[in-house]
């Protein structure tokens, strides 16, 4: 990408990257999604290691590749290490973020799972549960609302923002599998309609 910061990344900013992305692991309640927004504030406007496009464009790809949600994280990391030079830098990159991401909420995840398992019928983990639905939600819309923000002009963008409302009203309020607005999506995209 032509727009893509040159960068010098010493030890001590590949450490600040793992320890940001371990905190941010612990943040990811809903997945690791519900983070973009930190991850944005982080790499693109405070550290400047990214740049616009190349966050948005590690979300997009990550999301339309089969697999998991997660490979958004390795993607920035791949970028980051893209800018500091050559595909070393690249691969410990996607390595960094993806580990600091993943082995903070996993073991904590295997560990709450396994006590809350062993204990669910009381009150305590019964409402934790209940109350944690709402903030996941928050914390996804913000994402939806980070990742709509990315276009410029949304007068002109009236089209996509209707797709996006019909789109969670089906979703909403029907039981039709999300497979199928995805499909019709690429297809409206494929046929240059949107």
């Amino acid at each position: 990408m032509s727009d893509a910061p040159i960068l010098s990344l010493q030890w001590t900013d590949w450490l600040e990257l793992f320890l940001h992305y371990l905190q941010l692991s612990m943040l990811a309640i809903g997945g690791a999604m519900t983070t973009a927004p930190e991850m944005h504030r982080y790499l693109v406007d405070q550290h400047h290691w990214l740049s616009e496009a190349q966050f948005t464009s590690s979300i997009a790809i990550a999301q339309a590749a089969p697999g998991p949600n997660i490979l958004f994280v390795a993607l920035m990391g791949w970028n980051i290490g893209s800018n500091a030079g050559g595909i070393g830098a690249a691969l410990f990159g996607a390595l960094v973020t993806m580990t600091a991401i993943l082995l903070p909420s996993s073991t904590l995840a295997y560990l709450a799972a396994h006590w809350a398992h062993r204990n669910r019928e009381l009150r305590l983990v019964r409402a934790f549960k209940q109350a944690m639905a709402p903030l996941v939600i928050a914390l996804l819309a913000a994402t939806g609302w980070l990742l709509a923000s990315a276009h410029r002009d949304p007068a002109a963008d009236w089209p996509l923002w209707l797709l996006t409302a019909v789109s969670a009203a089906i979703v909403w309020r029907s039981k039709l599998h999300l497979l199928y607005l995805l499909a019709a999506g690429a297809a409206l995209g494929w046929f240059g309609v949107l």
